[in-house]
């Protein structure tokens, strides 16, 4: 029995990965990706994701789910927040952890944010969201996943990217949020739409 299809809206095939590893084989739909150039939008985090998820579903017209990811800094009042890839691109790991030089508060919350179109434009888009609540640190660790060598979850000495991959993606925040994504189709018995 073939399963059917889930547009997961990436370019990035470490993101896919990582998607389908904590999916895992009972998901009762198979992701798959499509690259997308997708508009950069501002705004507060959800507002980013529900209309990056409208514009996929319109351009690719089928059932489609997208990930914005946010690294929010307390001392910054949520800052870089869903900024954190123009960020990261100008000031590297170093200069995001020397951003907080400043300030005694070094907390931070990452956050992944999934939202869902079954592809009609008058259905409402599901939001999917999960937040790890971590400090920032100087940069130590594997580089393959952007910030995750300055971020060290709460609980833990070592950052995401000290972390073998098997265990972060048991506390992330994407894992967080693909929890409640596979339990929403899973309640639904995989239906898309």
């Amino acid at each position: 029995m073939n399963k059917r299809t889930l547009t997961f809206v990436t370019g990035n095939v470490k993101k896919l990965e990582e998607v389908r590893a904590i999916l895992g084989n009972n998901f009762p739909l198979e992701v798959v990706s499509h690259k997308l150039d997708l508009p950069e939008l501002q705004g507060e985090i959800n507002e980013v994701s529900i209309k990056k998820c409208q514009e996929a579903a319109r351009l690719i017209n089928r059932p489609v789910f997208i990930e914005d990811t946010s690294l929010c800094f307390n001392a910054l009042r949520g800052l870089p927040g869903p900024y954190i890839k123009w960020f990261l691109d100008k000031l590297e790991p170093e200069g995001l952890h020397k951003l907080l030089t400043g300030w005694e508060d070094k907390s931070a919350e990452a956050v992944c944010t999934f939202a869902y179109s079954s592809g009609n434009s008058d259905d409402d888009i599901v939001i999917f969201q999960g937040i790890t609540k971590g400090t920032i640190v100087p940069p130590r660790g594997s580089r393959d996943f952007g910030w995750d060598c300055i971020f060290q979850p709460y609980g833990y000495d070592k950052t995401y990217g000290e972390l073998p991959k098997e265990e972060k993606n048991k506390i992330s925040h994407r894992y967080k949020a693909l929890d409640k994504l596979k339990t929403y189709f899973i309640e639904r018995n995989g239906q898309i739409s």
